[in-house]
């Protein structure tokens, strides 16, 4: 019954870090694709571009600074089974809990990958949005 357990927390800890990569790869190519076609001469109001300029961004953000921590619950939870497969049986080879929490810190890394790949993205759509700003403003200055 535990490994069951082991095998299902493990695969929905790292299917939401998949799944939160492929949101951030769809929404970083979303917003490339819209940053590098906009067109800054049809917005008036300052707001509305920062606006159409920012929209998912916060999403990226927000998955950047929380793949760690999925990953890290994931590895907590990991450890756990392999105390609790350790107490269940007193003839225990420490090869087997070596590689169980082995096995279990893989969740953190694959948080902290998902992380660095959500932030390089963001920081990098956010420059973009500075400078795009900056056009709009120095058209506008008139």
């Amino acid at each position: 019954m535990i490994d069951t357990i082991k095998f299902y927390i493990e695969y929905s800890i790292i299917g939401l870090l998949a799944f939160m990569s492929f949101l951030t790869l769809w929404f970083a190519l979303e917003r490339y694709f819209f940053l590098s076609k906009i067109n800054l001469a049809k917005f008036e109001k300052k707001g509305e571009l920062e606006n159409s300029l920012t929209n998912n961004l916060t999403t990226i953000s927000t998955i950047a600074s929380n793949a760690p921590y999925i990953g890290l619950f994931g590895t907590v939870c990991g450890i756990m089974i392999t105390f609790y497969k350790i107490s269940e049986n007193s003839n225990f080879d420490t090869s087997s809990v070596m590689l169980g929490l082995a096995l279990a810190l893989k969740a953190t890394a694959i948080g902290i990958l998902v992380a660095i790949f959500a932030t390089v993205i963001y920081n990098g759509l956010a420059r973009k949005v500075e400078v795009l700003m900056t056009k709009w403003e120095d058209l506008n200055e008139n």
